[in-house]
């Protein structure tokens, strides 16, 4: 603890010099000198003000599941680590080097909706209604930065366990912005609670973020499925304590799924990985020698269904040696009864909204 406050010191005047570059940025949007661009479509933002970890994918996800079967949705994403350039429309035949992992996700999930990357979102929406006229309604992930688009329903997400209140500005913390700048979100969620998050718990956490009068804070946490077969996804299994799990990770926060395998396995090794980690031939490598290495009568490599669309470009040679990889997927849940209003609070906006 000592030695993150001595580091967090040291840091702080870069934190201030990057504090003022977003501050003018954020200064030349508010004032108008900055234009952001709207669209006669719908525009939902799903972000967070810290690096990674807040759970955006499978809350766009619950946004997707919500809204396919009613009108048309398209996701709209960077791309981050992709090897491409410019626009591009996802299809179900492309890899994570192509479009990266997040919208591989979605479009082998969701193949009846339009997903699409582009380094410019003012650029690419134009084109996704171009190509897709029928389009209702479009989200863009991990947005809340780029105010190069106007949202008209601003998401933001902060973890339950790194609350962007108690944050710094990078480096010296994990924020990309000033904590100020929760004020432009239209909902918060607080993600990742504990599955036993407590009354006393939520309005703690109320007091800490202060919440502006025009914006609602929902709590969710994760509601983890039976293990899919990375080879077959027909074929679960069930976790129990009689297993050991290998546990191969390349996102930004896995303390959420480490403290849920705990509970539910006889014992978790994990590989661990930068976030949005591209797999080579000398990491799998490791990963064959770690699980061969380990002595127990069940076990099995488990891994999240973000880094299984990095992971299949190794696909046929794990699955030559025979080694047993199974994805976890995840689902959101929110607490407090409050699904229902976040769920009112999507189609009000849909329903009111006016070019």
């Amino acid at each position: 603890m000592f030695r993150r406050i001595i580091i967090r010191i040291l840091l702080a005047p870069f934190s201030l010099i990057y504090g003022i570059i977003i501050s003018l940025v954020n200064f030349s949007y508010d004032t108008g000198l900055l234009k952001a661009s709207k669209f006669s479509v719908p525009v939902i933002g799903v972000g967070n003000l810290s690096i990674g970890g807040a759970g955006k994918t499978p809350h766009i996800e619950y946004i997707i599941n919500m809204l396919k079967d009613y009108i048309n949705v398209a996701t709209l994403s960077r791309g981050y680590k992709r090897q491409t350039k410019g626009f591009r429309l996802v299809q179900t035949s492309d890899t994570a080097l192509t479009v990266g992992d997040e919208p591989l996700q979605y479009r082998r999930k969701y193949p009846d909706i339009v997903v699409a990357v582009s380094e410019s979102r003012a650029y690419a929406i134009p084109q996704i209604i171009q190509n897709y006229p029928q389009t209702q309604a479009i989200l863009l992930d991990d947005s809340f930065q780029h105010r190069g688009v106007k949202p008209g329903l601003n998401i933001l997400l902060t973890a339950y366990d790194t609350l962007f209140t108690d944050d710094y500005l990078l480096p010296a913390g994990r924020l990309r912005e000033w904590r100020s700048g929760y004020r432009r979100a239209d909902i918060i969620v607080v993600s990742k609670c504990p599955e036993d998050i407590t009354m006393q718990d939520r309005d703690r956490i109320l007091v800490k973020i202060q919440a502006m009068p025009y914006q609602k804070v929902f709590f969710s946490s994760y509601e983890y499925d039976y293990p899919y077969y990375f080879y077959d996804p027909e074929k679960r299994i069930s976790l129990d304590l009689e297993l050991e799990v290998i546990l191969l990770s390349a996102i930004a926060n896995t303390d959420y799924l480490f403290k849920y395998l705990e509970k539910n396995v006889h014992g978790v090794n994990e590989i661990e990985y930068a976030d949005h980690h591209i797999f080579d031939s000398r990491d799998i490598e490791k990963i064959i020698k770690i699980y061969q290495n380990t002595k127990a009568d069940r076990k099995i490599i488990l891994t999240t269904e973000k880094d299984a669309m990095r992971l299949e470009m190794h696909k046929s040679l794990l699955q030559k040696l025979n080694i047993p990889v199974f994805i976890l997927p995840a689902k959101v849940k929110f607490h407090f009864d409050g699904g229902n209003e976040f769920d009112e609070s999507i189609k009000k906006f849909l329903l009111d909204f006016e070019v």
